[in-house]
Protein backbone atom coordinates (compact mmCIF):
# COMPACT_ATOMS: atom_id res chain seq x y z
CA UNK A 1 0.00 0.00 0.00
CA UNK A 2 0.80 3.45 -1.42
CA UNK A 3 -0.08 5.92 0.72
CA UNK A 4 1.03 8.70 -1.34
CA UNK A 5 -1.65 7.31 -3.92
CA UNK A 6 -5.14 8.13 -4.46
CA UNK A 7 -6.68 5.35 -6.37
CA UNK A 8 -9.54 6.03 -8.72
CA UNK A 9 -11.36 4.13 -10.42
CA UNK A 10 -13.36 5.43 -13.94
CA UNK A 11 -17.03 5.04 -14.23
CA UNK A 12 -18.19 8.28 -15.65
CA UNK A 13 -18.72 6.81 -19.66
CA UNK A 14 -21.64 6.86 -21.55
CA UNK A 15 -21.63 2.85 -21.87
CA UNK A 16 -22.21 3.16 -26.02
CA UNK A 17 -21.32 0.05 -26.50
CA UNK A 18 -23.39 -1.64 -23.75
CA UNK A 19 -26.61 -0.07 -24.88
CA UNK A 20 -26.21 3.14 -22.91
CA UNK A 21 -26.19 0.74 -19.42
CA UNK A 22 -24.32 2.51 -17.10
CA UNK A 23 -21.17 -0.16 -17.22
CA UNK A 24 -19.39 -0.19 -13.87
CA UNK A 25 -22.74 -1.09 -12.18
CA UNK A 26 -22.92 -4.16 -14.69
CA UNK A 27 -22.55 -7.39 -12.80
CA UNK A 28 -19.40 -10.25 -13.36
CA UNK A 29 -18.88 -12.88 -11.36
CA UNK A 30 -21.73 -11.67 -9.11
CA UNK A 31 -20.16 -7.99 -8.42
CA UNK A 32 -20.44 -4.61 -9.79
CA UNK A 33 -17.50 -4.27 -12.43
CA UNK A 34 -16.61 -0.26 -10.39
CA UNK A 35 -16.96 -2.57 -7.00
CA UNK A 36 -14.42 -5.26 -8.14
CA UNK A 37 -11.92 -2.59 -9.19
CA UNK A 38 -12.38 -0.48 -6.38
CA UNK A 39 -11.46 -3.92 -4.22
CA UNK A 40 -8.53 -4.79 -6.19
CA UNK A 41 -7.17 -1.16 -6.35
CA UNK A 42 -7.65 -0.09 -2.50
CA UNK A 43 -5.14 -2.52 -1.03
CA UNK A 44 -2.59 -0.73 -3.54
CA UNK A 45 -3.12 2.96 -2.49
CA UNK A 46 -3.83 5.29 0.56
CA UNK A 47 -7.54 6.18 -0.51
CA UNK A 48 -10.08 6.09 -3.14
CA UNK A 49 -12.39 7.59 -5.07
CA UNK A 50 -14.81 6.91 -7.85
CA UNK A 51 -15.14 8.88 -11.35
CA UNK A 52 -18.94 8.83 -12.14
CA UNK A 53 -21.41 11.07 -13.72
CA UNK A 54 -24.53 9.14 -13.36
CA UNK A 55 -26.15 6.70 -10.14
CA UNK A 56 -24.23 8.18 -7.56
CA UNK A 57 -26.12 7.10 -4.97
CA UNK A 58 -25.13 3.39 -6.33
CA UNK A 59 -21.72 4.25 -7.01
CA UNK A 60 -21.70 6.00 -2.63
CA UNK A 61 -22.60 2.77 -1.63
CA UNK A 62 -19.10 1.27 -2.50
CA UNK A 63 -17.75 3.42 0.09
CA UNK A 64 -15.76 5.73 -1.71
CA UNK A 65 -16.39 9.08 -2.68
CA UNK A 66 -17.80 9.90 -5.96
CA UNK A 67 -16.71 12.92 -8.20
CA UNK A 68 -18.32 13.78 -11.34
CA UNK A 69 -16.53 15.27 -14.24
CA UNK A 70 -16.36 19.14 -14.46
CA UNK A 71 -18.54 19.37 -17.51
CA UNK A 72 -21.37 17.51 -18.55
CA UNK A 73 -20.25 16.61 -21.69
CA UNK A 74 -18.76 13.07 -21.24
CA UNK A 75 -15.52 14.26 -22.30
CA UNK A 76 -13.52 10.64 -22.08
CA UNK A 77 -11.33 9.08 -19.10
CA UNK A 78 -9.30 12.09 -18.85
CA UNK A 79 -11.91 14.06 -17.82
CA UNK A 80 -12.47 11.20 -15.47
CA UNK A 81 -8.79 11.59 -14.44
CA UNK A 82 -8.63 15.89 -14.22
CA UNK A 83 -11.86 15.25 -11.62
CA UNK A 84 -9.88 12.90 -9.80
CA UNK A 85 -7.08 15.28 -9.58
CA UNK A 86 -9.05 18.18 -8.38
CA UNK A 87 -10.40 15.95 -5.28
CA UNK A 88 -6.99 14.23 -4.82
CA UNK A 89 -5.41 15.15 -1.01
CA UNK A 90 -2.09 12.51 -1.89
CA UNK A 91 1.23 13.65 -4.60
CA UNK A 92 -0.10 10.93 -6.76
CA UNK A 93 -3.61 9.78 -8.54
CA UNK A 94 -3.56 6.12 -10.38
CA UNK A 95 -6.34 5.43 -12.64
CA UNK A 96 -7.80 1.97 -13.86
CA UNK A 97 -11.24 1.88 -15.79
CA UNK A 98 -14.09 0.35 -14.37
CA UNK A 99 -14.55 -2.66 -16.75
CA UNK A 100 -10.99 -4.30 -16.64
CA UNK A 101 -11.57 -6.37 -13.50
CA UNK A 102 -8.45 -8.37 -13.86
CA UNK A 103 -5.45 -5.49 -13.88
CA UNK A 104 -2.58 -6.68 -12.06
CA UNK A 105 -2.44 -6.36 -8.03
CA UNK A 106 0.72 -4.58 -8.04
CA UNK A 107 -0.30 -2.15 -10.43
CA UNK A 108 0.70 1.11 -8.39
CA UNK A 109 3.66 -0.30 -6.74
CA UNK A 110 5.53 -0.88 -9.84
CA UNK A 111 3.82 2.59 -12.03
CA UNK A 112 5.26 4.29 -8.83
CA UNK A 113 8.74 2.67 -9.68
CA UNK A 114 8.91 3.48 -12.97
CA UNK A 115 7.95 7.12 -12.61
CA UNK A 116 10.86 7.29 -10.10
CA UNK A 117 13.26 5.16 -12.03
CA UNK A 118 12.48 8.01 -14.98
CA UNK A 119 12.28 11.26 -12.61
CA UNK A 120 8.56 11.57 -14.80
CA UNK A 121 5.67 12.78 -13.48
CA UNK A 122 3.05 10.58 -14.86
CA UNK A 123 3.41 6.58 -15.66
CA UNK A 124 1.62 4.21 -17.97
CA UNK A 125 0.79 0.23 -18.48
CA UNK A 126 2.02 -1.53 -21.31
CA UNK A 127 1.76 -5.05 -22.67
CA UNK A 128 1.70 -7.24 -25.58
CA UNK A 129 -0.77 -8.48 -27.23
CA UNK A 130 -1.38 -12.13 -28.78
CA UNK A 131 1.06 -11.68 -31.42
CA UNK A 132 3.90 -10.20 -29.28
CA UNK A 133 3.65 -6.41 -29.99
CA UNK A 134 3.95 -3.94 -27.34
CA UNK A 135 0.52 -1.88 -26.77
CA UNK A 136 -0.05 1.22 -24.42
CA UNK A 137 -2.90 0.98 -21.64
CA UNK A 138 -3.36 4.73 -21.21
CA UNK A 139 -6.20 4.43 -19.16
CA UNK A 140 -3.74 2.98 -16.68
CA UNK A 141 -1.83 5.67 -15.80
CA UNK A 142 -0.23 7.36 -12.31
CA UNK A 143 0.02 11.11 -12.64
CA UNK A 144 1.11 13.47 -10.28
CA UNK A 145 -1.02 16.71 -8.93
CA UNK A 146 0.91 18.91 -10.44
CA UNK A 147 -0.15 18.01 -13.87
CA UNK A 148 -3.98 19.03 -12.96
CA UNK A 149 -3.41 22.23 -14.93
CA UNK A 150 -1.80 21.11 -18.23
CA UNK A 151 -4.53 18.23 -18.54
CA UNK A 152 -6.94 21.24 -17.80
CA UNK A 153 -5.51 23.15 -20.59
CA UNK A 154 -5.49 19.85 -22.97
CA UNK A 155 -9.12 18.82 -22.29
CA UNK A 156 -10.11 22.67 -22.77
CA UNK A 157 -8.54 22.60 -25.91
CA UNK A 158 -10.48 19.83 -27.59
CA UNK A 159 -7.71 17.12 -26.19
CA UNK A 160 -9.76 13.65 -25.53
CA UNK A 161 -6.84 10.85 -26.42
CA UNK A 162 -5.05 9.78 -22.95
CA UNK A 163 -1.89 8.50 -25.06
CA UNK A 164 -1.57 11.96 -26.57
CA UNK A 165 -1.56 13.64 -23.13
CA UNK A 166 0.51 11.22 -21.41
CA UNK A 167 2.83 11.44 -24.79
CA UNK A 168 3.44 15.01 -24.32
CA UNK A 169 4.38 14.66 -20.48
CA UNK A 170 6.83 11.92 -21.41
CA UNK A 171 5.19 9.43 -19.50
CA UNK A 172 7.38 6.57 -17.82
CA UNK A 173 6.22 3.31 -19.37
CA UNK A 174 6.17 -0.25 -17.14
CA UNK A 175 5.70 -3.17 -19.14
CA UNK A 176 3.26 -5.54 -17.98
CA UNK A 177 3.82 -9.06 -19.34
CA UNK A 178 1.80 -11.69 -17.07
CA UNK A 179 2.20 -15.59 -18.44
CA UNK A 180 -0.38 -16.97 -18.91
CA UNK A 181 -3.08 -14.05 -18.29
CA UNK A 182 -3.47 -12.81 -21.50
CA UNK A 183 -6.77 -10.88 -19.64
CA UNK A 184 -4.39 -8.63 -17.47
CA UNK A 185 -6.16 -5.25 -18.74
CA UNK A 186 -8.44 -6.74 -21.00
CA UNK A 187 -12.06 -4.38 -20.98
CA UNK A 188 -15.52 -5.46 -21.24
CA UNK A 189 -17.13 -2.97 -23.58
CA UNK A 190 -20.19 -5.19 -24.56
CA UNK A 191 -22.31 -7.34 -22.07
CA UNK A 192 -21.36 -10.77 -24.09
CA UNK A 193 -17.66 -10.11 -23.10
CA UNK A 194 -18.86 -9.96 -19.50
CA UNK A 195 -19.92 -13.82 -20.22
Amino acid sequence: MNPDITGLVLAGGRGLRMGGLDKGLQSFNGQPLALRALERLRPQVGRVLINANRHHEAYSAFGAPVVADASADFAGPMAGVLAGLQHCTTPWLLAVPCDAPGFPLDLAARLAAAAAREGAKAAVAQDRDAQGQTRLQPVFCLVHVSLRESLQTWLDGGGRKARSWLESQHAAKEMFDVPGDALAFFNANTLQDLT
